[in-house]
């Protein structure tokens, strides 16, 4: 029983160090400006919606409604396979 209970303690202790109780948003970056629709599943730094709860949680590439952190004016000039960045949520 011992082991069963220290197995699952390392798992539980693995899980928070990859980052699966990630409480919250990346914090605001001066310069920087949320767009979305263009991160990697599990790369966006917060969500705007259902199926994502904040930063890292993202299901799939380029969820439209998941965004990250990019410099400035460059959003729009971002190019996926599922279109250009957003500003603003993409359905």
């Amino acid at each position: 029983m011992k082991t069963t209970s220290a197995l699952a303690a390392a798992a539980i202790i693995a899980m928070l160090g990859t980052g699966i109780a990630h409480a919250g948003p990346v914090k605001p970056q001066p310069g920087k400006e949320k767009c979305y629709g263009i991160s990697k599943a599990g790369k966006n730094d917060c969500a705007a919606g259902p199926g994502t709860s904040c930063a890292g949680t993202s299901k799939r590439d380029y969820q439209g409604n998941a965004w990250k952190y990019v410099s400035k004016g460059t959003c729009a000039k971002i190019v996926t396979p599922k279109g250009n960045g957003s500003l603003k949520p993409k359905a």
